[in-house]
């Protein structure tokens, strides 16, 4: 493979602290590689060197004279006096760029929801993310760099991303370099990766699945880490065993090697414990949402953000929340932790039921800020209880990875990522039974992640959380529901893949044309107006809608009927067995309603509703 870029005893400090030391490494054709490492260990710093964006202290970056690099910052670089339009494809016209089909499938990916006229300064910052992200994509580089792509994208367009970057070079051709905490993303899309830790680069094959293993294997063998990492990382494993990155078509890594590490790894979690824990300390009743409506007051389009949905969450339920941008996935947090009231229906709460939000600000800190961390977690109790285990206040915080020098940090003096976690930690400690996350990794690293993820294992209490990042949802939740935008609140069977199923079916059936954007007007529009179905295929669609109607009606029935034998044995630890089989039925049954909802969709699409 031929050589593109690479960097010869790279060297970069700040005041006393070395980040890269004599780091020599590069990039051939045909590397897809994703850089791992804590916060502040250098992934960033590498990465604007070897795109020539920054130079070393010391050593030299060097390229092949041809190689064209695109490079796409975590701050936002783009003009905001520029439109939309102007800001992604220059002063060409529509048709210019139009008639490329690659330029036309990244629009329609990123930002076919982006109002192609407004000025930058005025969108989200989600929205500027997604512009930047497509201006780069359509220019023509051999190599590209993205560090942190993932921030600000749902579910949908991470998987959109990943899809593109597989395929837009053949297997030998181009390469690209990418620094992300979203560990589904890096095992979907790279072969290679690079852990930046303590001045070094340590290269792996594969994506984060062989990183883990192979990471495994070499501390076992040097014997250089304490046992809690070896720990962790072990459990990490048995997860990536049970979990759906070994059920993929093309593991990246040996399985056999990874049973003989894990063998006698037990499950991340003991459900049954924990369920028999939160029952004792939850009750019956814990939150439950009943025929609630809300209405968006002041809305243009006079919608409801929700309508007549119902949600009950049992003692230590552990729920994962996805959904569009705007579809209320942080309001329905709201709700159930009675910020805000619904416009109809009710919420009703437990009399034990004791809730604690993670936000996605970080603003709950403002009142400590001159403390010291250990002080900040001392100050709520100085012993705490953690899956049957007793910690002092100095473990649980060494556990989420504050070093004895960091848990005498002032908090003002925090990065982002360590502000993060001392926010979940404070929640943690002040024991509450109901725990809800919105989105959790913001400006954590992949070992941070881990760590979190360990001390949710053992948390005896019902958890919600709402999050793009699929690999966490399906590693700390039992089950997954979405909000799609339509008012309604579906479950999610087969987890987080059903979800971008469903979402490519009711994007396929809505209008093509729409929102000013030339991606999505003109021969495409056209195109679908000339071949509509038969008169016969209605029919038939019509006479589907109505089965599946009154078949859904019998299914609510028969639910209805489990939660009302439910919330009658949920206080008696007899019968514990009891409500694990209803919950087992109610799980068939909500299978059974997502099938017909799709098979419905299919019907309505028919329909042209």
């Amino acid at each position: 493979m031929a050589h593109l870029l690479g960097g010869e005893n790279l060297t970069v400090s700040y005041a006393t602290r070395t980040v890269l030391d004599g780091i020599t490494l590069g990039l051939e054709e045909g590397d897809r590689i994703g850089m791992v490492g804590r916060n502040g260990d250098g992934k960033s710093t590498l990465m604007r060197l070897l795109a020539l964006r920054s130079t070393p202290d010391s050593g030299r970056v060097t390229k092949r004279g041809d190689v064209n690099v695109g490079y796409l910052d975590q701050s936002d670089v783009l003009d905001g006096d520029l439109t939309v339009g102007a800001a992604i494809v220059g002063d060409q016209a529509d048709y210019e760029w139009a008639r490329n089909p690659q330029i036309r499938e990244i629009m329609g990916g990123l930002v076919s929801d982006v109002d192609w006229h407004a000025n930058v300064h005025s969108l989200s910052g989600g929205q500027k993310r997604r512009v930047a992200l497509a201006k780069l994509l359509i220019e023509d580089h051999d190599v590209i760099m993205l560090d942190e792509p993932t921030n600000h994208l749902d579910v949908e367009g991470v998987a959109w991303l990943a899809r593109h970057l597989k395929s837009r070079w053949r297997a030998n051709q181009g390469a690209f370099l990418v620094v992300t905490h979203d560990r589904w993303f890096l095992d979907e899309v790279c072969t290679k990766t690079w852990e930046v830790h303590d001045g070094i680069v340590d290269p792996f094959e594969g994506g984060y699945a062989a990183y883990v293993l192979a990471r495994a294997e070499r501390d076992r063998t040097a014997a250089v880490v304490e046992s809690k990492r070896q720990q962790l990382v072990k459990k990490e494993l048995a997860w990536l065993r049970r979990g759906a990155p070994a059920r993929t078509a093309k593991p990246k890594f040996r399985i056999e090697a990874a049973n003989a590490l894990i063998a006698d790894v037990p499950e991340p979690r003991d459900t049954t414990a924990l369920s028999k824990m939160a029952t004792a300390r939850l009750g019956k009743d814990v939150l439950d949402l009943e025929n609630v409506s809300l209405d968006l007051r002041g809305d243009d389009a006079g919608r409801k953000l929700f309508d007549n949905i119902t949600l009950r969450l049992a003692p230590g339920e552990r729920l994962g929340l996805v959904g569009v941008n705007g579809a209320g996935k942080t309001t329905l947090l709201k709700l159930l932790n009675g910020e805000i009231e619904p416009t109809t229906g009710k919420v009703k709460r437990g009399k034990t039921v004791v809730t604690a939000v993670l936000t996605q600000e970080v603003k709950e800190l403002d009142d400590v800020s001159d403390l010291r961390v250990i002080e900040v977690i001392e100050r709520e109790k100085r012993s705490f209880n953690v899956g049957g285990k007793e910690f002092t206040a100095g473990q649980l915080v060494e556990q989420l990875g504050f070093t004895n020098e960091k848990q005498w940090t002032p908090v003002k003096d925090l990065s982002g990522g360590e502000r993060r976690r001392l926010q979940l930690l404070r929640l943690l400690v002040g024991e509450p039974n109901v725990l809800m996350l919105d989105e959790p990794t913001n400006d954590l690293d992949t070992d941070t992640l881990a760590a979190v993820e360990d001390v949710l294992d053992g948390w005896p209490g019902t958890l919600v959380v709402v999050s793009h990042d699929r690999y966490l949802l399906e590693r700390v939740t039992d089950h997954q529901m979405a909000l799609l935008g339509d008012g309604k609140l579906r479950a999610l069977p087969r987890g987080v893949d059903q979800y971008l199923e469903l979402r490519e079916a009711a994007l396929a059936g809505s209008t093509v044309s729409g929102g000013g954007n030339p991606v999505t007007s003109g021969a495409g529009a056209a195109a679908s107006a000339a071949s509509g179905p038969s008169e016969a295929e209605k029919r038939e669609a019509r006479k589907a809608k109505n089965r599946i109607d009154r078949q859904l009606g019998k299914l609510q029935q028969q639910e209805d009927k489990i939660h009302a034998q439910m919330a009658a044995s949920a206080g008696d630890a007899s019968k514990f067995d009891e409500l694990a089989a209803l919950n087992a039925k109610l799980q068939e049954l909500a299978a059974e309603r997502e099938s017909l909802e799709l098979e419905w969709l299919e019907a309505a699409e028919t329909l042209g509703e």
